[in-house]
């Protein structure tokens, strides 16, 4: 969902032809109460904020700002954009932040594989040096094996993917 917190009487014709190029449910709202209390009730995507908020009521702006979550703000200038550059620059938005979370995926990922490489090379380690031990019990021979076994299936696993 995306929400336009704008007084603009164009508002709602802006949400429709948003909702219609982006498949994205869109609501409206006219002040930066109404937007807080939407904000309150439902998540959005993104938030299209006008700038003539930001500008002549920025500790009220601030409050929405804090309130938006994961939502991208998009600051626009609704009384000089078209409809064409809202949506343009609403779609630049949500591309970057759709690659931003793809990198910081992908770092995330990198570092658990990083962080389990390290697991498994310390269990692998521990079982050679268990099966090593002089008079190991025949049970405990095959489990340890066994154990090493996993570990090495993980170890392929993780240096695979």
């Amino acid at each position: 969902m995306l929400l336009v917190i704008t007084p603009s009487a164009k508002a709602r014709g802006c949400a429709q032809a948003i909702q219609q190029v982006t498949s994205e449910e869109t609501h409206v709202a006219a002040t930066l109460s109404q937007a807080l209390a939407q904000l309150r009730a439902q998540e959005y995507v993104a938030i299209l904020i006008d700038q003539a908020f930001l500008e002549t009521d920025p500790v009220e702006s601030d409050m929405v700002l804090e309130h938006i979550g994961t939502a991208i703000p998009v600051p626009v200038n609704f009384a000089i954009s078209g409809m064409d550059r809202v949506v343009r620059d609403l779609r630049a938005a949500l591309h970057r932040h759709k690659k931003e979370v793809l990198l910081m995926r992908q770092e995330v990922q990198q570092a658990l594989r990083n962080e389990l490489k390290d697991t498994v090379t310390a269990l692998l380690l521990s079982c050679e040096m268990a099966l090593q031990v002089p008079n190991l019990p025949g049970a405990a021979e095959i489990q340890m094996r066994s154990v090493r076994t996993l570990a090495q299936e993980v170890r392929v696993k993780l240096n695979g993917s």
